[in-house]
Parts: C-alpha cells; sequence; structure tokens
C-alpha cells in the first residue's frame, strides 16, 4: 500500500464504517481492514491518518484504535507462533521513529490508544531492540510542558506496569535494573519539582489540575516500578517519598474539589494511587516501612473519618480501608488496634457506614443491574466500599474475635430492631445486618461450595429461619427487592453451612422468585438454583436428585424461560446457565418440554448471532442445546434430522455471515451431529457440500478454529472417506495436515487426523501419499522436536506397527533412509517411549511394539536383534512405572495452557464432547496379550526368546513371570 491521499481516504471511509452500527455495513468493513493489515506501510498509513488534523476526530480516534490492534495482532506474532514476521522492518522503524512524538502532541483520546500501542510494542522489543526509547521520554521531562510530561508517563505506566504481575525472572530483573538506573533519579526529581510547583500555583486551579495529574501518573510508575522488589534507590530516598505522600494525603486543595457525586476527581485519584502505593509497602517492606506506618495509619485514619458517602470516593475509601486491614494483619502493628476503644471507634465510624447500602447502590441495582451483579456476586467488587469494610471486618476479626463479635453483636440486634419497626421504611437496616452476618461468617470460601469455615456472630440456621427465609416467603414476590437479592444470595453463600435439608427446603421458593420483575432478583433465583444443583452429599451424590426435581420442573422452565424475556434479561449468562443445569439434572424427565425449549433456543441463537455480546451467555447457549441434542437423541437417534433441520439455516448465517465468536461452536456443533449419525446413517448431501468449505486457508489461521475443525474433519473422514476419495480432496485434507504438523501448538492435532485417516481412508489411494507423510514427520523430528511431538510420533508409528504390520513399518522407514528404522528404534523408541501417557495410548505403544517384537523376524537378527531385549524392557515399565513427565533435551516449548493469564480462544462445550475411540478393540489385556505373543515366537524359535529375555534384568523378569503367570502362559 502506497503512503497517497487515496489511500488515506479509501481507509478513512472504512474506519468509518467500522462503526456503523448496521452489522451488514460493519462486518465487510471490518473483514476488509483485517484483510489490507498485513499489507506493507498499512500501520503508517494509520499513524499518518492520526496525525492529520484536519480529519474528523471520531475517524482519528478510530484508526488510533486499528493501529493498536494491529500492533496487538501482530508485532510479536512470530515469536509466539512460530510462523513468519507479519511487520515487515521498514514498518517496525518507520513506527518507532513516529509514534512517540505524535503520541505526545496528540489529544487525550489518541494519546491513550498509542500510548497503549508503545507498551505493547516495548513488551516485545524494550530495551534490547528499542534502547533509545527511554532516554527519548526522560529527554521530555526538562521540557516543562505537562502535556508532553504527562504523555511520556502515561507511556511509562503502559510500558511499566506489567512489572505489577510478571513472574520472577532474571531477564525481568535485569530489565527493570535498567530502568531503575535510568529512570529512578528523574522520576523522583520530577517528583519534587511538580512539588515544588504546585506550592507555587496554589491558587491557579487550572495549572494544579495539570499538575496533580501529573502527580498521578509519577505515583503509578512508582507503584510499578516498586512491584517486584524494593529498589536500592527508592530505599535511599524513601524520606523524599514518604513525606510527599504524607502532604498529599492530608493537604486540603479546595479548588480540586469537584461538585461531580459520582466520577472520581484528581485529588481522589491522586489519594487513592497513594494508598495503593502505602498498601504495597506495608505488605511487602513493612520492615524498611515501619518508621512511617504510624503516621500513615493516622492519615489515612483521619482521611476515612472525613470522607463522605458519595460514590466519588469508593476507589479512595476501598484502598485506604484495604491500607488498614495490612497494617491490622501485621503482629507487630496489632498493638494499635488492641485498644477497645480504638476497635469500638473503627467499627463505629469506619466499617457500619462504609456497609449501609446508599443511595447510588440502589440507582445501580435497578438501573445499571448487570454491573450490580457484578460487583456483589461475582467477586469483582474488590474496588467496593463493601467489600474492603467487609476485608477489615474479617482481619480484625481473625485478631480480636470475641470483641470484634461482641461490639458488632449490638449493632446486630440495634439493626435488626429498627427494621422490625417499619419494615417498609427501614429496610435498608436489615440489609446492612444481612451484609455484616455474611461479613462475620465468612471464615473459608470456595467458588465450588461458598462459605465453609464459620466464625458466627449468630447461629446460621437460626438466623436463616428467622430472618432469611421470612423475606422469601413473602407473597409478592416484587415487595422490597434488595431484600429478596439478600436472602437469595445468604442461601447461595452458606448452602454448605446450611446443610441439604434446609437448603432442598429453600427450593421451591427461590424458584417463586424466577417470576420476579428485577433483573437483579430473577438472576441471584437462576444463579442460587444452579449453585444448589451442583452440590453433593457425603455419599458424593447430588443433594437434588431427578426425583426431587422432577414435581418443580415445570415451574422451573416456564419460570426460566419467562425471566429471560424481561428487559435487561435477554442475554443473561445465569438463566441460561441454570436451564443447562435444570435439564441436566432432569434427564429423560425434561424430554416432555423439549417442544417448547428447542424453538426458545432457536429463537435466541438466531437473535444473538445478529450481534455477539456476550461470551459467557452465548457460550451456555450452546451448551444447553448440545445437552439437548444428547438427550433427545439417546432416546432417538434419528431426531438428528429434526435438529439438523432447525438449526442448519442459522448455522449457514454463522458461516456465511463469518461471526467468528461462533463458529467454534457451530463446528462443535456438527461434529456432534455427525457422530450422532456415526454408524447409523448415510451423511446428508448438505454436509458434503459444506465440506470443500472446512478447507479454505483462511478458516485455519484463526486458532480458536484449529481443534473443533479437525474433529469435523476427522468426523468426515470416518464416514465419507469414498465421497472424499471421489471428490479428489485428499490433498486438501493432507494440506491440512501439514500446516497441523509444523506447528508446536496444533501438531498433535495433526497426529489425531492421521490417526484417523490410517484408521478409516482407503489404505490403497493413503498408501500413496504415505511415504511424503513419513517424510514431513521426520523433518520435523530433526527440526524442532518437542517432547509433546515425540510422543504423538511414537504413538502413531506404533499405531502403523500395530494396523498395517511391524515390517511394513520398518520398510517405509527404511525406504526413506537406508538403516533409519535402527536409528528410531534406538534413539526415539527407546528413549522416550515412557514419555507416552494416558490409557488408549499406552495401549497403542504396547500392541505396537509387541507386534515388532513378535511378528517382525528381522528385530530377531542382526542389527537389530541388540535392540530385541531394550524394547521389551521399556514395555514392562510402560506397565509397572508411572509415565516420565521430564522434557527432552532441548524442548523449551511450554504447554500453551500452561502460561499464565492465556485464555484460548476456542471454548471446549462440555455437552458436545466426543467419546475416546479404542483403535484396537480387539486388544482387552494388554499384559496377556504381550505374554501371548511372547509365548507363540518362543514356540518357533526355541531358546532364542529366552535367552533374550534373560538378559533383562531381575526385576523386568519378574514382572514378565508374573503376567504369564496371570494369563496362564508360559514361554518356554
Amino acid at each position: 500500500m502506497e503512503i497517497n491521499d487515496n489511500n488515506f481516504e479509501r481507509l478513512a471511509n472504512y474506519l468509518q464504517q467500522t462503526l456503523s452500527p448496521d452489522p451488514d455495513v460493519r462486518r465487510p468493513a471490518e473483514r476488509f481492514i483485517e484483510s489490507i493489515e498485513v499489507s506493507q506501510n498499512y500501520p503508517l498509513l494509520c499513524l499518518h491518518l492520526i496525525d492529520r488534523p484536519q480529519v474528523d476526530m471520531t475517524i482519528r480516534v478510530a484508526a488510533a484504535i486499528a493501529f493498536k490492534n494491529f500492533v496487538k495482532r501482530n508485532w510479536g506474532w512470530h515469536l509466539e507462533n512460530e510462523g513468519p514476521n507479519k511487520v515487515c522492518d521498514a514498518d517496525r522503524t518507520g513506527i518507532k521513529g513516529l509514534i512517540v512524538p505524535m503520541m505526545l502532541k496528540s489529544p487525550a483520546g489518541i494519546q491513550k490508544q498509542l500510548s497503549d500501542a508503545v507498551s505493547i510494542i516495548g513488551k516485545y522489543d524494550f530495551p534490547t531492540k528499542w534502547p533509545e526509547l527511554i532516554d527519548e521520554m526522560i529527554e521530555k521531562f526538562a521540557t516543562g510542558d505537562f502535556h508532553i510530561i504527562n504523555g511520556v508517563l502515561q507511556t511509562a505506566h503502559s510500558l511499566f506496569k506489567r512489572y505489577r504481575y510478571e513472574f520472577k525472572s532474571q531477564e525481568l530483573w535485569e530489565e527493570i535494573k535498567y530502568v531503575l538506573d535510568k529512570l529512578a533519579k528523574p522520576l523522583t526529581e520530577l517528583l519534587q519539582a511538580t512539588l515544588g510547583l504546585a506550592e507555587a500555583h496554589a491558587s491557579n486551579e487550572e495549572a494544579l489540575r495539570v499538575i496533580y495529574g501529573s502527580l498521578v501518573l509519577v505515583c503509578k510508575v512508582f507503584y510499578s516500578l516498586n512491584s517486584q522488589d524494593l529498589p536500592e534507590f527508592f530505599e535511599d530516598n524513601m524520606e523524599t517519598w514518604m513525606k510527599a505522600f504524607h502532604g498529599l494525603l492530608t493537604v486540603d486543595v479546595p479548588c480540586l474539589k469537584t461538585a461531580d457525586d459520582e466520577d472520581a476527581g484528581i485529588l481522589e485519584h491522586l489519594r487513592s494511587q497513594i494508598c495503593e502505593n502505602l498498601c504495597m509497602y506495608a505488605q511487602k517492606y513493612d520492615e524498611e516501612f515501619g518508621p512511617y506506618m504510624p503516621q500513615f495509619v493516622t492519615a489515612v485514619w483521619e482521611l476515612l473519618v472525613n470522607t463522605s458517602i458519595q460514590t466519588k470516593y469508593d476507589a479512595l475509601v476501598s484502598n485506604a480501608l484495604r491500607f488498614l486491614s495490612t497494617v491490622a494483619d501485621r503482629s507487630h502493628y496489632r498493638h494499635l488496634f488492641e485498644d477497645p476503644n480504638v476497635l469500638a471507634s473503627i467499627c463505629e465510624k469506619v466499617i457500619i457506614p462504609n456497609m449501609d447500602f446508599r443511595v447510588s447502590d440502589e440507582e445501580l441495582f435497578e438501573d445499571n443491574p448487570d454491573e450490580y451483579i457484578r460487583r456483589d456476586i461475582e467477586g469483582s467488587d474488590v474496588e467496593t466500599r463493601r467489600r474492603a469494610a467487609c476485608d477489615l471486618v474479617r482481619t480484625l476479626s481473625q485478631n480480636f474475635e470475641a470483641k470484634i463479635i461482641e461490639i458488632f453483636g449490638q449493632y446486630l440486634q440495634v439493626l435488626l430492631a429498627k427494621y422490625a419497626e417499619n419494615p417498609t421504611a427501614n429496610w435498608k437496616a436489615k440489609d446492612t445486618a444481612i451484609y455484616l452476618v455474611t461479613s462475620m461468617a465468612s471464615k473459608g470460601q470456595t467458588q465450588k461450595l461458598g462459605v465453609t469455615q464459620t466464625s458466627e456472630l449468630v447461629p446460621l440456621p437460626q438466623f436463616t429461619q428467622q430472618q432469611i427465609i421470612p423475606e422469601l416467603e413473602r407473597a409478592d414476590v416484587n415487595q422490597l427487592p434488595v431484600l429478596k437479592a439478600d436472602a437469595l444470595k445468604f442461601v447461595m453463600t452458606f448452602r454448605t453451612i446450611l446443610g441439604p435439608q434446609i437448603i432442598v427446603a429453600t427450593m421451591p421458593l427461590v424458584a417463586k422468585h424466577l417470576g420476579a420483575a428485577s433483573v437483579v432478583v430473577h438472576t441471584y433465583a437462576a444463579c442460587t438454583i444452579d449453585k444448589i444443583l451442583t452440590m453433593r452429599g457425603a455419599d458424593k451424590k447430588p443433594i437434588v436428585t431427578k426425583e426431587l426435581l422432577t414435581p418443580l420442573s415445570a415451574e422451573l422452565i416456564a419460570g426460566l424461560f419467562a425471566a429471560i424475556t424481561v428487559q435487561g434479561s435477554n442475554e443473561n449468562e445465569y438463566i441460561m446457565k441454570c436451564i443447562m443445569r435444570v435439564l441436566n439434572t432432569l434427564q429423560d424427565a425434561s424430554l416432555p418440554f423439549m417442544i417448547v425449549v428447542l424453538p426458545r433456543l432457536t429463537d435466541i441463537l438466531s437473535t444473538v448471532a445478529k450481534n455477539p455480546s456476550k461470551p459467557h451467555f452465548n457460550h451456555y447457549l450452546f451448551e444447553t442445546l448440545s445437552l439437548s441434542v444428547k438427550l433427545v437423541c439417546k432416546a432417538d437417534p434419528n431426531a438428528v434430522s429434526s435438529f439438523e433441520e432447525a438449526l442448519f439455516p442459522v448455522f449457514q448465517g454463522i458461516l456465511q455471515q463469518d461471526v467468528l465468536e461462533f463458529m467454534p461452536y457451530v463446528f462443535q456443533m456438527l461434529s456432534l451431529f455427525l457422530e450422532i449419525r456415526e454408524g447409523k446413517s448415510n451423511i446428508p448431501d448438505t454436509y458434503l457440500a459444506l465440506f470443500p468449505c472446512l478447507l479454505t486457508p483462511a478458516l485455519w489461521e484463526r486458532p480458536g478454529n484449529v481443534t473443533p475443525l479437525i474433529r469435523l474433519l476427522c468426523a468426515f473422514v470416518r464416514q465419507a472417506s469414498g465421497q472424499i476419495a471421489a471428490d479428489d480432496k485428499l490433498n486438501g485434507v493432507l494440506g491440512v495436515f501439514q500446516k497441523m504438523i509444523a506447528s508446536k501448538n496444533n501438531d498433535h492435532e495433526g497426529f489425531y487426523l492421521l490417526q484417523n485417516l490410517l484408521l478409516h481412508y482407503p489404505a490403497e489411494e493413503l498408501g500413496r501419499s504415505m511415504r511424503q507423510i513419513f517424510s514431513l514427520l521426520f523433518q520435523r523430528l530433526s527440526s524442532t522436536k518437542t517432547t509433546k511431538f515425540v510422543r504423538s510420533f511414537i504413538v502413531f508409528l506404533c499405531l502403523y506397527a500395530a494396523r498395517v504390520g511391524p515390517q511394513a513399518l520398518m520398510q517405509m522407514i527404511d525406504s526413506i533412509q537406508a538403516q533409519m528404522f535402527g536409528m528410531v528404534v534406538d534413539r526415539v523408541f527407546i528413549p522416550d517411549i515412557n514419555k507416552v501417557s494416558g490409557e488408549i495410548e499406552q495401549k497403542i505403544v504396547t500392541v505396537g511394539i509387541t507386534k515388532l517384537l513378535c511378528e517382525c523376524p528381522e528385530m530377531l537378527a542382526d542389527p537389530y536383534v541388540i535392540f530385541w531385549p531394550r524394547l521389551l524392557q521399556t514395555v514392562v515399565q510402560l506397565f509397572e512405572l508411572p509415565p516420565d513427565e521430564s522434557a527432552i533435551d532441548g524442548d523449551t516449548f511450554v504447554e500453551i495452557e500452561d502460561v499464565p493469564g492465556y485464555q484460548a480462544a476456542y471454548s471446549q462445550l462440555n455437552f458436545a464432547q466426543s467419546k475416546p475411540t479404542d483403535p484396537l478393540p480387539d486388544v482387552t489385556n494388554v499384559r496377556q496379550f504381550l505374554v501371548q505373543n511372547l509365548g507363540k515366537l518362543a514356540q518357533t524359535h526355541a531358546g532364542k526368546v529366552g535367552a533374550l529375555i534373560a538378559s533383562l534384568p531381575p526385576e523386568h523378569q519378574e514382572a514378565l513371570q508374573k503376567y504369564c503367570a496371570q494369563s496362564g502362559v508360559q514361554i518356554a
């Protein structure tokens, strides 16, 4: 792409179209931009477009986002996917030369996107490939222009914030040391200079906003640079920084106080970040930070007492409370809290006020239920006052349990009495009481079981019967909705503690609340039912069985599908998950409802496919569809054609519209349909028409498609090999195999496809390509050998020996290079067979090696006879020893699922999983198979086999004798 006005105009037009709410306009534009982004000059074109002041600001921001996404997708792609470099060197150099100066002069919206792009580039290139970056940034500190300085600080924050969560490593520490050597002193000088400017411009509100904005960013960068370890420079200059932090926490700046009750101002952001910095120092460096602790406890305490309840202070109050919790948790600072008057004061002035249900909480409950739910039951309320107050309660009750229970016990009685006086007017008092009981009671908690250990402010079963059940028993499910939600959450939280009897008895009451108008209430009802249905008793069986649930099933299914039609719950993941859970618990008892359930699910899928926006909802929708298919087809396999008839038009639309989020799900469901048909009916023409599309290279470029597409391809191979051969599509399938084998991430998928071809494709036609297949495998073995590849390779070779024949295997390998088979046995089989794990895989290896030992005369003659006892020894070890988990020499490949923070683009459907198939069903006992074949071999080679076995170590001979005794076999 040339950088010219024509291309600027085209790019601007397409970017404008990506902002359209109409998917028919938006999606083609997104696809066009995706198709041109690998062209040379595309990123530079974006940057120049961003820099054109005459272009509409929305287009410039869209170009900045497109540029950032380009960097995110492509800058390090070649390093993480063993593929080609998607960004040419000229573009890389051009971007690095333009981006920092451009970012520093850009408006705030663009500056943020470019700053993020710098941090992504820095992740791969800084400091080794971009050493000039930090010097270029530090130079700008001297400009005195705070727009530029803030741009630099924003970039530094984006670049260094990964230090907060990266795992410790020598490489990381060297990078941080490099940054500290360059930046620590200038950053400290900038702090001091900025504080000086704040004093000089104390009466200039506009200047103070910019200056305090810089201080927020300085504090953020300070946090990142101190996250891994306490740097020597900051330890030496702790006095400077702590004096600054203390001053900024305590100074009053009236002109920076905002009238807005909702959004935090610059002063709140600054103090919140300082509290976060103090919390880190108290947690990690309390010995060095110790001398400053008392003055900060006092400062933070006064800050909390003097901060009002408006939403804008939430993050500040939350971080301040976290600081107090951290200090209270340290044994050598407990004396600061031991005085009963201090504890009482903390409870009265800090904890209780921050547990109260505020007007802003009520507005959130009614107007933004999704956010309320996210904060309240998903644990993402880490920055809410309530969560921080709750954490402080838990910390204090660990160290001063009796005193805290006494203090809060009195508050609890007052709150409940206030509610009893006038429930309609004083319902917030009961809300605080329930939250207080929950905070005090929850000692040990897991996602799966809820609360498992309690510190009881009150006996929980008694509190449940007296205060929780009555709220659920009210006839009107819409009366006092916040208390309804509290009661449902209480049952959900303490389900394990309350026990099966109480929990099962509450099920009808909970189910009734699916009809509530409040999104929060019917969501909590669905979530509670889902959690109860996963509970198991001491016998490991579900406490709610199919028989117990059946009487409630009509009400549940009707209630759930009614709730999902309520405005605000059309894509409610909790309701969809609950539908899935109810159907799974009912099993065949759900079949009478399928006539209603399936059309509704299909309609929902048609609607959300137009604009997918809720990934969890979409996942549970496909899970529920897959489960429904399995339940119905288990009773009547022919019903699969009805599902195909209903769902194929929707699936076709998803594939034609290229709805990326749904394609992996569609491929899994198509595989499920084909697997249900397997052995029962022929593949319909609609599937055969789809097959050539599955070989389109673009589909295989998306990582999320690979696993489900391989599974679908294998289903075609198993059931339509004749048609694939007739249409001359084998080369296309082998092209997919070649792509998979070349990838460290996907080589196992290539072997799975190859296994299916070996087992089900016409042997004669496949045989013509087999030498080329083996050559590819050996090229990969010699170029990039990984433990995963070697394991899969051994299993494939053994399957080939078991199905085609051991002599055929030997001849095939030797046809590639003379005497190569001996090298494979010596360098692959013998050292690495014990790395194979998995019952079916170990069975394939055992059968394959047994056939090599017993059905291949060449193995008993030179030059291979020296390997015979060693191969037998590896088979015995496979039976007797656990798999060898160590990596082969030189293997630095990490399984991608093991990388912290990795999120796979492919989400496997639990209810659409295929069953593992045994390619060697005739062999039922591998130990017996081994010794029976050894016995037959010994009869035809008298004395020779016995002598070879006698050369095994004694423990291996003993194991063989044991197998012989168990199988009634004698080896002569």
